[in-house]
């Protein structure tokens, strides 16, 4: 108690009023101990923070480097300073106890939110370190933390709450118990992330860098982050998208990690061929189709076996309708096929097919189905132009034509 009155006692035998001296008297402990309490963090900060950065310097393994630059050394440097200003309250404010009550529970609640900062910064440095994990960094780390942080803040906020209003913290939440249903409306979309979240996990839907497609949100690129609510998406033309993280499991999206996963990437493309260029070849037209050196085999072998049938069979080829013939277009889709077998853009353990499709207004379609070696975008769209190039240039050379719609060129030359 001397200690507390050592200059109460000296300015009351001055002279100077009790209440006065009083009031001086609390305001110089008040100081000195915020000069001794700021001094005292400046000092243990400076220790601990000094210690861990030689410690993780030294180490080998990155998560203490990683501790520190989350400043988890500099929050827990806070504890023992306040501490020390928890143990000189009751000194300080002696004669005060309204005062004391007050500063007395802003400290505790300001122990709160020093313990809710240490469990952060210890939380975000878990984080940081697991995506450094190769069989972590794709997982969504990022929703977990949050989780975990938004009932350590409403532990913490409810706490806060019940040493302001001097409830005891078992009926306090006895009594916000009865607001749950409200709790649970504000915090819907949350809930709902964090449901996600846990089924995106499990059944491996999304995974940090797979390329997606989200027509509904108008996403299309690479996943770069997965949080409680949100799924950012970076797209091609490097502007972000922010979809729901429950949209992943109530909406239907495109996961293109399968292509990335395979051996290439699918080449899906057709060209439409005038119907009124399709015909029966004749000898002559086989016989120069046989220069042609990718097909030259096919087509001797082709034909003897057609001639072998028709011979057998008594066919009247005066009529090439008769019987079984070759035709322009068919040994053009022989062509193809050969020409992409023999690509060295193509992946040849993979589906390679030319396929005729069902006629339409355009003409007919012929379709190359395969896949390129290379998945990357650029030498893709690469090899598949080449093919197309190489494929549109050869048309011509099988007495075929591709469906043009008539331009005003067309008309103007038809006038001349």
């Amino acid at each position: 108690m001397k200690i507390t009155h050592l200059l109460y006692d000296y300015l009351v035998n001055t002279g100077i009023p009790q209440t006065y001296a009083a009031y001086i008297n609390m305001f110089a402990l008040l100081l000195t101990v915020s000069v001794l309490t700021f001094s005292i963090d400046y000092i243990i900060r400076k220790i601990i923070v000094q210690f861990f950065t030689q410690f993780a310097l030294r180490s080998k393994t990155n998560f203490d480097d990683i501790l520190v630059n989350n400043k988890v050394p500099r929050n827990i440097a806070h504890i023992v300073p306040l501490i020390f200003a928890l143990e000189c309250v009751p000194f300080v404010f002696f004669d005060f106890q309204y005062i004391e009550n007050i500063i007395q529970k802003s400290l505790e609640v300001f122990t709160i939110v020093l313990v809710l900062w240490i469990v952060r910064s210890f939380l975000n440095s878990l984080k940081d370190y697991f995506k450094t994990l190769p069989n972590l960094k794709d997982k969504p780390i990022d929703s977990y933390i949050q989780v975990f942080m938004i009932f350590a803040w409403v532990f913490g906020v409810l706490s806060a709450f019940a040493i302001i209003t001097g409830i005891e913290f078992i009926k306090f939440i006895t009594t916000i118990g009865a607001a749950s249903a409200v709790i649970i409306l504000i915090f819907k979309d949350t809930i709902l992330g964090f449901v996600a979240s846990i089924q995106v996990s499990i059944n491996d839907m999304v995974r940090i860098g797979d390329w997606i497609t989200f027509e509904k949100y108008g996403a299309d690129g690479d996943v770069i982050e997965i949080n409680l609510s949100t799924v950012k998406v970076q797209n091609f033309d490097k502007t972000i998208t922010t979809i729901p993280t429950y949209a992943l499991i109530s909406d239907s999206f495109k996961n293109w990690r399968g292509m990335t996963n395979s051996g290439g990437r699918r080449i899906k493309r057709s060209l439409n061929i005038n119907l009124e260029s399709i015909h029966y070849l004749s000898t002559q037209e086989v016989e120069d189709f046989k220069k042609i050196q990718s097909i030259s085999v096919y087509l001797e072998t082709r034909q003897a076996d057609i001639d072998a049938y028709n011979e057998k069979n008594n066919i009247n080829k005066e009529l090439l309708l008769n019987g079984r013939n070759l035709t322009n277009i068919g040994v053009f889709r022989k062509y193809i096929e050969t020409y992409i077998e023999n690509h060295s853009g193509t992946n040849k353990d993979m589906m390679i097919m030319v396929r005729q499709m069902p006629p339409d207004t355009q003409g007919i379609p012929i379709e190359i189905y395969a896949f390129s070696s290379d998945k990357r975008w650029k030498n893709y769209e690469y090899i598949m132009s080449d093919i197309f190039d190489h494929v549109i240039a050869a048309v011509p050379y099988f007495n075929l034509e591709i469906f043009e719609l008539p331009s005003s060129s067309s008309f103007n030359n038809k006038r001349k």
